[in-house]
């Protein structure tokens, strides 16, 4: 394992669900942190940049899409991988997801195996992005 600590955060409005994927995160050796909703976590990360976001599509106010599309407009979060995450699994919501600059998508329940290789993969995707 390497020496380098990896910081995720968590975007989901069901505090159950943000702090059952730190706990998961935690294991596949990130520091993670959550925030229960868009504001609060606009307002972290106005502070901090993560190495990922994992983000549920479906929250009060605001909806993942333009959560996704208004980090993506920061150019200090423009490069950082994120994986939309929701129970809705509908073709067109995913696209919009992938359009609003999201790396990957993860149906809920969640499951380590899955969360552990589609991070992977988000993490290749947004590597592979032009800048």
């Amino acid at each position: 394992m390497s020496d380098v600590m990896r910081y995720a955060f968590v975007i989901d409005d069901n505090r159950m669900i943000a702090n059952n994927l730190v706990k998961m995160l935690g294991l596949l050796g990130y520091e993670a942190y959550a925030a229960y909703g868009p504001l609060p976590a606009m307002q972290a990360l106005s502070q901090h940049v993560p190495d990922v976001i994992v983000l549920d599509i479906h929250m009060q106010g605001v909806n993942g899409v333009d959560l996704c599309g208004a980090i993506r407009r920061d150019p200090r979060l423009r490069r950082v991988p994120i994986l939309a995450i929701s129970s809705d699994t509908q073709p067109d919501l995913i696209a919009s997801m992938r359009a609003a600059g999201a790396n990957g998508f993860l149906a809920k329940p969640i499951l380590i195996d899955d969360l552990e290789q589609a991070l992977l993969d988000a993490q290749r995707d947004a590597a592979a992005s032009p800048p």
